[in-house]
């Protein structure tokens, strides 16, 4: 399995077979990502290797030890060595190709944003609306 950032200036591979997901919601997670939540897993460092841009990586970290590394060119959190272990994390969403992995756990639910919560009236599209005023209609008919 292959990933790279947005930009594609980093990029890395996995070999085996990918782990199941886990998807944090805590409310770092949320601020790194933008999104209701970091979908992720780990794998062994021997089954990692980078292809290129570890030059390009940054790196951010809290004094409680949550970090997180990005790419300098397009901010796409990307792959970094969890705390000292054998073990790299790697974002999901960056992760091309196919694989059997699916989402096995949700982390820090109580913690998740208000807003997240699924509803049965929610809209559904294979693509995006053919415009923003599309988009627009479709957030005021909930």
């Amino acid at each position: 399995m292959k990933g790279e950032c947005l930009c594609g200036e980093v990029a890395f591979k996995i070999a085996g077979e990918l782990p199941h997901l886990y998807q944090c919601h805590c409310s770092l997670c949320r601020k790194a990502t933008g999104a209701a939540a970091n979908a992720a897993t780990f794998v062994q460092g021997e089954q990692f290797k980078w292809l290129s841009g570890q030059g390009n990586i940054r790196s951010y970290q809290r004094e409680s030890g949550y970090r997180s590394d990005f790419c300098a060119t397009c901010g796409s959190p990307v792959p970094n060595q969890l705390r000292g272990s054998d073990w790299v994390w790697v974002p999901a969403g960056l992760l091309e190709g196919e694989s059997s992995a699916r989402v096995a756990v949700h982390l820090h639910m109580e913690s998740a944003a208000a807003w997240e919560q699924e509803t049965a009236h929610c809209q559904r599209f294979d693509a995006s609306p053919e415009n923003l005023q599309a988009l627009n209609s479709a957030l005021q008919q909930v």
